[in-house]
């Protein structure tokens, strides 16, 4: 008889393997895997209490599961620890194995009825074991522990317990080191995930700069490279084009960042008062010097010094300029002292110094001394995509600095600010925008009527309709005419959907990712369509 029951013993085994190696194969959490290994080793073996509990050491949450007598405990019962050892020793038995690696019982005994031992299990008696445990390892580390009262019967030897704890346990510890690689691969790539992307959110892009432009993006390009260094830079580019502001994002995002940033604007000074200005004076210099005064270089000591209009300087300021580029000092008007300064420069001017070298106005050698790095601002007629959004970025600002509460830019608007040629650039555009906005009145939306004369004498769309790239003779054409169109109906439906872009491009027959790239070449916000009276 001893045979079948021996055979049964043996299928008994290799069902409940089979089954616990399904539940590892399967998809779910953890805690759900686990429940499972010891549903099975209930149903297939004698044992009436068993748990799982895994540590919170590399990358594994802590969790654990226990089931008794057929039932899940999620909290042991007051009592427990009298009716059964392991409740008052399961953290014990654990923490003993986190920290040696080796099996663990819990040992009934005269004098103490819940001693622990560890070391070799298979030498103990079964009628002196409570509760059998070994650890569940991957190479050097211990993920957790496996422990059961029993699996087999009383008169089987507590060996057999042993052995087929740690096969169950090896079985669970294979799968665990292939989560743990899992969790561990998925958290370095979480992370290099929010690296990245606070690399992207810090990325220079200058504040004011707006734009998505191929023409901007350049110029973007060339004022990361030059940012963190100390060369000397020439912005060049016509009125109104933000040189200040280039020079302000090169000086923000360079290693002088928290030194000062000092500018002076060569062309809106009499010529008397530009050395001054400059390098400063001493009490007595000239009429009027009633005292000290440092000068701009002198203020910008450890940072950055900008000189807008610099192709405004008379050759005099000329040479004392190239002066303190070659030597890094000078003397106050007035003075004889020579002054050492560490001090980056930027220039700007809308001018053409090559022709003024030529023609002896401007010196050759400051002219090469500036232009280390040459930065070249396109004009606003050939980024005409980077209109609109502009145009927005200037209503939101004057709309929040006068409370005005500006909802969107009508295609007629649109039309006409993109058609125009902008001689003024940026800065007229801002000041269009400004007054757009102080007359638009309580509708909050910007019609043509709201924009300068100069605009409106243009043909309205769709005869001069939304323009983009660089191309300025497109009014009148069939693509053009057919821009207008699309943007009177995105705009449309927008309004009419209120800035839902999924009902929005449901209703225009679109997808939604089609409906977003129209919006983002025209310059639309969704935002400016919600809530609308």
């Amino acid at each position: 008889m001893s045979a079948p029951v021996h055979i049964r013993n043996e299928t008994n085994e290799l069902r409940l393997l089979f089954e616990v190696c399904q539940a590892l194969e399967a998809t779910g959490d953890l805690g759900s895997q686990m429940e499972s290994i010891l549903e099975f080793m209930a149903s297939h073996t004698a044992m009436l209490w068993g748990g799982i509990t895994l540590s919170a050491k590399d990358g594994i949450a802590q969790k654990g599961a226990a089931w008794r007598d057929g039932s899940w405990l999620s909290k042991l019962p007051p009592g427990f620890a009298e009716e059964h050892p392991v409740a008052a020793h399961r953290e014990a038995m654990a923490g003993m194995i986190m920290a040696t690696g080796l099996p663990v019982a819990v040992q009934y005994e005269a004098a103490n009825p819940t001693a622990l031992h560890r070391g070799n299990l298979r030498t103990l008696s079964k009628e002196d074991v409570a509760l059998f445990s070994v650890p569940l390892t991957h190479g050097d580390a211990v993920l957790g522990a496996l422990f059961a009262d029993r699996l087999f019967a009383d008169s089987v030897a507590a060996e057999e317990d042993v052995r087929l704890l740690h096969v169950i346990a090896s079985l669970v510890s294979q799968a665990l080191a292939v989560r743990l690689e899992f969790e561990q691969r998925h958290s370095a790539v979480v992370e290099e995930n929010r690296r990245l992307q606070a690399l992207l959110h810090d990325q220079f892009h200058p504040v004011g700069m707006v734009g998505n432009s191929a023409a901007l993006q350049a110029v973007i390009r060339e004022l990361t490279q030059v940012a963190d260094s100390n060369a000397t830079v020439l912005i060049r580019g016509e009125s109104g084009t933000g040189k200040e502001l280039a020079a302000s994002a090169i000086h923000a995002n360079s290693s002088r960042a928290g030194k000062p940033f000092v500018r002076l604007n060569c062309a809106a000074l009499p010529e008397g008062l530009v050395e001054s200005e400059l390098f400063g004076h001493e009490r007595g210099a000239f009429t009027g010097a009633t005292g000290l005064r440092k000068g701009r270089f002198e203020m910008a000591h450890g940072g950055t010094l900008f000189l807008d209009e610099v192709g405004d300087l008379t050759p005099l300021t000329q040479a004392k300029l190239l002066r303190v580029l070659q030597e890094k000092e000078f003397e106050r008007v007035g003075g004889g002292a020579a002054i050492r300064v560490d001090v980056r420069l930027i220039a700007a001017t809308n001018r053409d110094l090559e022709q003024m070298v030529a023609e002896g106005a401007f010196r050759q050698d400051l002219y090469y001394r500036l232009s280390v790095f040459p930065i070249l601002l396109p004009p606003l007629r050939k980024r005409r995509e980077d209109i609109m959004p502009l145009a927005t970025h200037f209503a939101e600002k004057y709309g929040q600095e006068n409370s005005r509460v500006v909802r969107r830019i009508s295609p007629e608007a649109t039309a006409l600010l993109t058609a125009y040629p902008w001689p003024g650039n940026i800065r007229e555009l801002e000041n269009v925008m400004e007054r757009a906005v102080l007359l638009c009145g309580p509708s909050g939306v910007i019609e043509a009527s709201h924009l300068p004369p100069a605009l409106q004498g243009l043909e309205t769309a769709p005869s001069a309709p939304f323009m983009t790239g660089g191309d300025e003779d497109r009014a009148g054409t069939l693509d053009a005419a057919m821009e207008a169109l699309e943007l009177r109906m995105i705009t449309d439906a927008l309004e009419d959907c209120k800035g839902n872009m999924v009902k929005a491009a449901a209703r225009l027959g679109i997808t939604e990712r089609i409906m977003g790239l129209r919006m983002k070449k025209y310059g639309l916000s969704f935002k400016k369509f919600r809530n609308r009276e």
